[in-house]
């Protein structure tokens, strides 16, 4: 595992829930990860991580081959790749996202 693949790796297994996104929860920098918080807000999730991808090219990169999943956002739950923001949203309207995200 490279020194990238072990810190994201940290940070997924030391926050209970992490969204990579671009921006940040106050200023997301595209749609999809804007809508990301958003869905994640409307869960009521309170201790929600979030790592700017575009700070740091490293993860940006890192990312995509941790989960092997090639957009940003990406949410991971409890140490667990959930999805994007389609994924998310589709998640959300059928009901499984809200359990997932539940203390």
């Amino acid at each position: 595992m490279s020194d990238v693949q072990t810190r994201i790796d940290e940070i997924v297994k030391n926050n209970r829930v992490v969204l990579f996104m671009k921006g940040t929860a106050q200023f997301p920098m595209c749609g999809f990860s804007g809508r990301a918080v958003q869905i994640l807000k409307a869960c009521g999730v309170n201790d929600l991580k979030t790592v700017n991808v575009l700070e740091d090219e490293a993860v940006r990169q890192g990312i995509k081959e941790y989960a092997n999943w090639p957009t940003i956002p990406q949410l991971y739950v409890k140490g667990e790749f959930v999805g994007g923001s389609d994924i998310m949203m589709e998640m959300y309207e059928s009901g499984e996202l809200q359990p997932l995200l539940a203390e």
